[in-house]
């Protein structure tokens, strides 16, 4: 026999699965302020009734009073041992026969279902999975466990464009990791998400005053984190317009980082590198390709569907660097299709890519057009800087 309230969330949740009303589950053999009572935790069931509403349940008083805390606990054991798509498909399933166990099982889950779904760039299924993280979080009442989630959701939102609630979801997960005096991987976590928030909305004078904080508490790493803020801190300073700083950060990150620890931030951190190389006076077109040909060849072992795009964007951009324009077409061609799937920010760069092809091909009025919208749509959802960078190419072209 489940203890309650257990046994009404278990009650609850196998009604409203029926589409049952209280009184419809009642019938005539019970009062619907004693199942109401029972369903809130209040009452516990007699034997008698727990009979009447499994058959009022068409199911056998086992079924209802079985607990699936075990197939839960069972299904993240299962996990360890599938891959990444198969524990992700399997946690899932039982987070949907689970509803009402325990907390904590269905924290681990679904902190395990939200990075499945980002692996897959499903982002609403994956916010659907953190919002609920963010309450399970508050309910547990462990700090460490609702910072996590918070810094994760400001990571989401940036993904779709909601910047705004991404620095304020960041600023709640950073200030909760100072007061509670988090474990540092915790409060790194949170200034990576609050100073990656901060740019993608133009604040760099607010960056400015988190980034040596990045710096400091991850002085002397080398795993994936430490990686992780070098990389960040680059991209800033690539904002703030220091791009010998950013160079030299990220030297430092794929200098320091094993590969053996994380192929995929491995990949992830050359064709960074290789963007950066396009951006210097002239561009370092044979340095990017080099990056670009070390990719390719972990591919193979480590590729995904993100990475996989992030390199069709970057052999589009030495395309066009180069002036081989049909190259660049095609591979963005290849990149249709993918938009759905890409991050935002990543949507609307490959957007401004087509129109630069378009503008070397004379197609002026037209890029010019599509530049503009895309600026104004970037300024819209919170994007300041993205809008900027875009409005700078616009000025640019209008000058040449």
């Amino acid at each position: 026999m489940l203890e309650q309230p257990v046994f009404g969330r278990r009650l609850r949740q196998l009604r409203t699965e029926r589409g049952l009303t209280l009184a419809a589950l009642a019938g005539e053999g019970m009062s619907t302020g004693y199942l109401s009572r029972l369903e809130s935790g209040a009452r516990q069931p007699t034997e008698r009734a727990v009979a009447h509403l499994a058959t009022q349940l068409g199911i056998s008083p086992a079924e209802l009073t079985q607990s699936t805390a075990t197939s839960l606990a069972q299904s993240l054991t299962l996990a360890t041992g599938l891959g990444q798509d198969e524990a992700g498909q399997t946690l899932s399933e039982a987070l949907k026969a689970s509803e009402g166990e325990d907390p904590l099982l269905r924290w681990q889950a679904l902190w395990q279902v939200a990075e499945w779904r980002r692996q897959r760039q499903e982002y609403p299924e994956q916010r659907a999975c953190l919002d609920e993280l963010t309450e399970l979080s508050t309910q547990i009442g462990l700090p460490e466990l609702r910072a996590r989630v918070l810094a994760e959701l400001s990571r989401c939102m940036r993904n779709t464009g909601e910047i705004a609630g991404a620095v304020d979801a960041a600023t709640h997960a950073y200030e909760l990791a100072k007061s509670e005096a988090l474990p540092a991987r915790v409060q790194t976590a949170t200034l990576l998400a609050l100073v990656s928030a901060l740019t993608e909305a133009g604040r760099l004078p607010d960056v400015a005053r988190y980034t040596d904080e990045l710096l400091t508490v991850t002085d002397k790493g080398s795993g994936p984190q430490w990686a992780q803020a070098l990389w960040t801190v680059a991209n800033i300073r690539v904002r703030q317009g220091d791009l010998d700083a950013a160079a030299e950060l990220m030297d430092q990150a794929l200098s320091g980082f094993d590969g053996r620890d994380d192929l995929t931030m491995w990949m992830r951190l050359r064709i960074s590198s290789a963007r950066l190389d396009l951006m210097t006076d002239p561009p370092k077109t044979e340095s990017a390709q080099r990056r670009v040909e070390e990719v390719q060849g972990a591919m193979p072992f480590a590729g995904t569907p993100t990475v996989e795009q992030q390199l069709l964007a970057v052999r589009a951009r030495i395309a066009v660097t180069t002036g081989r324009l049909d190259e660049a077409r095609a591979v963005l061609d290849r990149l249709v299709g993918f938009d759905d799937l890409l991050p935002y920010q990543e949507r609307i760069r490959l957007d401004v890519l087509r129109n630069r092809v378009l503008l070397l091909e004379g197609e002026q009025a037209a890029a010019l057009d599509g530049l503009r919208k895309l600026a104004e749509q970037a300024q819209q959802s919170g994007n300041m800087d993205l809008a900027a960078e875009i409005w700078r190419l616009v000025a640019e072209s209008l000058a040449k």
